[in-house]
């Protein structure tokens, strides 16, 4: 499994809970906790929820990667919506333009170990990581 990519593509509200389980499946497989499972998959929820909400459609692909440490799980949610104006505003804890709480971009920061964000007018795309302990 070293390196396999699997990638869930995200159109409809029902495919969150398709890339939740797979990234998850994915996590235990490789020797996560329970508790880091959870973590993972709600960074998934976060991620697919926005490439739904506010881009229409894209994809979540999930990749074993190697490091100094051990073993890590990559996270990589992308579309080619519209792109993010303000990444810093939206990093913000309370920020939201969709109504909610805020806690998305920056609850998946917190939740994982690596985070990377690019976004211009031609799509989105967050990398996340998390290493096993």
């Amino acid at each position: 499994m070293k390196g396999a990519l699997t990638t869930v593509p995200i159109y409809k509200e029902w495919d969150i809970v398709g890339a939740r389980q797979s990234g998850r499946n994915m996590a235990k497989d490789l020797g996560f906790s329970t508790v880091d499972q959870a973590r993972i998959a709600t960074a998934i929820s976060e991620l697919a929820r926005n490439i739904y909400l506010y881009a229409g459609q894209g994809e979540v692909s999930f990749e074993e990667v190697q490091g100094d440490t051990p073993v890590g799980l990559k996270i990589i949610a992308k579309d080619n919506g519209p792109g993010i104006d303000q990444i810093s505003k939206v990093l913000e804890d309370g920020y939201s333009t969709s109504g909610g709480l805020g806690a998305g971009l920056p609850g998946v920061k917190r939740l994982m170990d690596d985070f990377d964000i690019v976004s211009n007018e031609n799509g989105t795309t967050v990398t996340v990581v998390m290493w096993l302990r």
